[in-house]
Order: structure tokens, then sequence, then C-alpha cells
């Protein structure tokens, strides 16, 4: 019995004899499934090879970049913030190992675990289980969820404060339940928002954008996007970290609304004269 792991998305399975026929997350249309064909591997076979191995970076006061080099999956960061004594794993990465988990360890641990949408879920149970720790989903996306455990609590409704200062907001766009992740006290009290990719930052670190698929360049429609920008409005933050290390230093929070607005141009055929 393995845990079969998808190297195109990083997702990780429950126990089976076999490798599951086809991966639930990459057949969807907002992933893919590689040129190559769909290839599986392990946990244990990743730890074996010896080429891969986390880095882990402070970022700011209270704030931790992860990332696997080399990129495995998609490739994605995810971020530990810690906040007044309470650690929060902010998304997911598939690769961990010994080495991981003592320098987590170091810093304190991990005492929750929150996922923005289901291309992140990674390995999430495994960082579960080696920290002790309950897994944050919002209910609406139970239905990608490719490993059950105890550990996960699918929460409902609109926001979920799991401390003073640290709140989950599902804001949907690109999964249904897509969340991202106010941190009030971040950035000396201006405020963080994670975003994942429900909100990605551009190339320049001026502009972010909204998509029902990246890789397969599905956009958004207009009132969607409309309706995420008035709930971040009644957000505080003042910085943005994306998925990806893309990062808005100052003024985040005009960055989405103007982006938004331009994104809705964009769409309704009133932004390019073509």
């Amino acid at each position: 019995m393995k845990k079969y792991i998808c190297e195109t998305c990083g997702v990780q399975y429950s126990s089976s004899i076999e490798a599951p026929k086809q991966c639930l997350i990459c057949e969807e249309e907002r992933q893919f499934v590689s040129s190559k064909g769909q290839v599986w591997t392990t946990l244990e076979k990743l730890i074996e090879v010896g080429t891969y191995s986390n880095i882990i970076e402070l970022q700011e006061e209270g704030l931790h970049s992860i990332k696997t080099n080399p990129s495995f999956g998609i490739g994605q960061s995810a971020y530990l913030v810690k906040d007044r004594h309470y650690n929060l794993l902010w998304d997911c990465i598939t690769y961990i190992d010994p080495s991981t988990i003592s320098h987590i360890n170091k810093l304190g641990g991990i005492d929750a675990i929150a996922l923005s949408h289901p291309h992140y879920y990674s390995s999430q149970v495994e960082w579960a289980e080696a920290f002790d720790a309950p897994i944050y989903i919002h209910e609406d996306d139970k239905e990608w969820v490719t490993r059950p455990s105890e550990k996960i609590i699918f929460w409902s409704g609109e926001s979920k404060e799991l401390q003073e200062g640290l709140i989950l907001h599902r804001i949907g766009g690109h999964y249904k339940g897509g969340t991202v992740l106010e941190w009030k006290n971040g950035s000396s009290q201006n405020g963080i928002l994670l975003s994942g990719d429900i909100i990605r930052v551009a190339a320049d670190c001026k502009w972010v954008s909204f998509m029902y698929s990246y890789p397969n360049f599905i956009p958004l429609p207009s009132v969607t996007v409309e309706r995420i920008a008035d709930r971040v409005n009644k957000f505080t933050f003042n910085r943005l970290y994306d998925a990806f290390h893309r990062i808005i230093k100052d003024e985040a929070d005009l960055v989405v609304n103007r982006s938004a607005k331009r994104y809705i141009e964009a769409l309704n055929g009133t932004l390019f004269n073509t």
C-alpha cells in the first residue's frame, strides 16, 4: 500500500495497492495532465532520490516562506505565519522530510494549517500528522480532498477567525471555496493578505489578476471579479504575498482595487480599442 502523489500537481492520495487511474485535480479543466501522461510518485521516493530539499527563509517579522528546491509539482510556496504564540502554515507543499520538520520545530512548530484551494492541498495530511495540527478547508471544496483525514476541519460561512487578527475569508473565484488569509498584525500592524493564487500578483508586482484557470487561460466573469473586489475592500492590509513569492509591498489594497477595475473593463470591451 502506497500513498501515491501526482507529479504534475503534487497532490497526495490515500493508500492504495496500485496508483490511481487518474488524478482528480489534474483531469479537471482548471489544471492539466502532463503531455507525458499521468505520472505518479511517493513521498518516500522523493526523499530517497536525495535531490529535493526545502528552503525556509525569513521574509519579514513573523513570516517565513517555505519552497521546495528543485521545484516540484506546481511549484508554489507555503508560508509560516508566527503571530502571538500561534503558528499557522498557510497553504502547503508536497515535500516534507526530517530536516524540514526539525527546522520548523525550532521556529515553534505548527499549530494549524489553512488552505486557499485544492491545487495546494499537496501532502497536507503528512504535514498535519508531523506537527499534530488541524487542517482548515472551506466546506465548498470538500469534494476535492484526495486523502481524507480526521485532521481536516471543514469550515463554513464567509469568514473564520483562527485567533484574533488571523482571519480566513472565502472569496471564491478560482474555486468555489477559494480562501485568502487576512493577517491584521502583519507588516507592523498595517496588515498582510496572503492570497495563494485566488489573487495572483503580476510580473511587475504593480497589478494583480483573477482567473478560473491559469494554465488554460480561462478568465473569471466580470461579476465574480467585482464581487471579490468588494469583499477584499473590507479587509485590512497594506502588503500582499501570493503563492509564487510575488509581493506587493505597499498599498496592496489599492492595487487589488484598481486591478479589478481594469480586469472588468477588459472583459467588457471598454479598455482597449480593438
